[in-house]
């Protein structure tokens, strides 16, 4: 394979559709698209539209028969775009299923290698992408040591060394800080501009977008293309269409924060360091256990979370928020300090939320994962939201008013008998809301909540959540979203960042 600049490819679709296997509706349909080598795109639509399975469409990853079923034509530079894999660089929703090889510099390197790229060139591309996206980390660091943000960078480090001739690119900035957002545009740009390479992003923000597109094309809801043009005719033009279908357009207006009068003490952390730690491991010798040692991410922390109140942890990426987050929620024990959970909370259960049994923690804190696949168990969204109920003992009529309730409340009803894994990253993010809130825990510890939402779906999870803080119930998130944080009223923890030790 050449080293040198890559030729940027063409699209075409004609009245493509593609439906997963065991659903009833197209995850995509009617796709009827003209995308000329080197125009960069702005791929828009409401939650669920289609834009993901378009792109992994683009990038020949749909899988075959037994996966799904296709209609309608797809091609990539005249070809399908299975017969091209290596021309497309696709940056996935959920970073995670992109990280390969234990060490950061192996990683990015990894396509490269594939693609038969020299030795001495891909060690060149594998630092100038890490500074591009602005991971600044030693090449040997771990990948499992990096936080959920830092891995969507280390992603995106690994499609700009491939230097692809179709950058397809999946919420790109969807879980990074304000100035990571700011880097990774200004890499894609830079990448953009030295390759020539065609671009199609897809965001449900349009502002972050707008000046480096040369397209806006929108999907609908029910299939299709209801919108397709230059950024600023299309968003003149058709600003009231855009907004009904759920896109954030640069004046879509936020809600006012909920007043709440805040009542009993349920949590306190004092002078709390957290981290992932200490692990144990068997020895080589006589099969003895030994502790490894611990990894502290942050603190000291100190923090009061009262009923009804509302906390955001906000920082840059790698500031140790979601190992806050799954410590506040009793998921990882502190490494130092204490967290303590008050008698309003703990009712009769330990004081130390950590040594809490499963069913302790079911009705009193309630943690959503930065990646909601993680936390998936059923074959149905419906029984996925059932499960928590089910736990508790409920009675089938109890728990089909539940669930059914959430399936209204998050816009889930259409989907209620798919199975989680097939949803867009918008749908499993409300998917994994609802089953926190589906035991009605006094807790909720959330992370990274709007991930994937459009701007109609957003409103419906910032409502509900003002609504759980009017009936008592205490919020920890940990966002990047400023207006979220504005939207539920919450007061602010920013974390500062902090280095995991090698």
């Amino acid at each position: 394979m050449t080293t040198g600049r890559p030729s940027p490819a063409a699209i075409h679709a004609d009245g493509w559709g593609w439906r997963y296997a065991g659903r009833a509706s197209w995850a995509a349909r009617g796709v009827d698209l003209r995308v000329e080598p080197g125009e960069r795109v702005l791929l828009l639509g409401a939650s669920g539209a289609g834009k993901s399975t378009l792109l992994a469409g683009l990038a020949g990853v749909l899988g075959g028969e037994d996966d799904g079923e296709a209609e309608g034509a797809l091609a990539v530079g005249g070809r399908p775009p299975a017969e091209g894999r290596g021309r497309a660089g696709l940056l996935l929703q959920d970073p995670d299923a992109q990280v390969i090889l234990a060490r950061v510099g192996d990683d990015v390197a990894f396509a490269c290698e594939n693609l038969g790229v020299p030795r001495d060139e891909i060690w060149t591309r594998v630092r100038r992408a890490l500074a591009e996206v602005g991971l600044d980390v030693p090449l040997d660091r771990s990948t499992a040591q990096l936080s959920g943000g830092q891995k969507q960078r280390l992603a995106l480090a690994g499609l700009l060394a491939m230097r692809p001739g179709l950058l397809l690119l999946d919420e790109p900035t969807a879980n990074l800080d304000p100035e990571g957002v700011l880097e990774v545009r200004d890499a894609v740009r830079s990448a953009v501009e030295a390759t020539g390479a065609t671009l199609v992003v897809v965001e449900h923000r349009v502002a972050v977008w707008r000046d480096l597109v040369s397209r806006v094309v929108v999907l609908g809801a029910d299939g299709g293309v209801i919108a397709d043009g230059a950024p600023e005719a299309v968003l003149a033009d058709r600003g009231g269409e855009l907004r009904r279908a759920g896109v954030w357009l640069p004046d879509t207006p936020v809600p006012e924060a909920p007043g709440v009068a805040v009542g009993e003490p349920l949590l306190r952390a004092r002078s709390l360091v957290f981290g992932r730690g200490p692990a144990v491991t068997r020895g080589r010798r006589r099969g003895r256990a030994r502790p490894l040692r611990a990894e502290p991410v942050g603190g000291p922390v100190e923090l009061a979370v009262s009923a009804g109140s509302a906390v955001a942890l906000t920082g840059r990426n790698g500031a140790g928020k979601s190992t806050l987050a799954l410590t506040l929620g009793g998921l990882l024990p502190p490494l130092s300090g204490t967290l303590t959970a008050e008698p309003a909370l703990a009712g009769g259960a330990p004081a130390d939320p950590s040594a809490w049994r499963s069913r302790e923690l079911l009705t009193r804190v309630g943690s959503v994962f930065q990646n909601p696949e993680h936390q998936f168990l059923a074959s149905t969204v419906r029984d996925e939201l059932a499960a928590g109920p089910r736990a508790l003992g409920l009675d089938a009529a109890a728990v089909t008013a539940r669930v059914d309730e959430l399936l209204d409340r998050l816009a889930l009803a259409d989907v209620a008998d798919a199975n989680p894994f097939t949803l867009s990253g918008g749908q499993k993010r409300r998917l994994s809301v609802g089953t926190a809130l589906a035991t009605r825990p006094r807790l909720l510890v959330l992370d990274e909540p709007t991930f994937g939402q459009d701007a109609r779906t957003w409103h419906g999870l910032v409502g509900t959540i003002a609504d759980l803080r009017r009936e008592g119930h205490a919020v920890v998130a940990s966002t990047h979203d400023a207006e979220f944080v504005a939207a539920i009223g919450a007061d602010e923890l920013r974390l500062g960042a902090a280095e995991v030790p090698a």
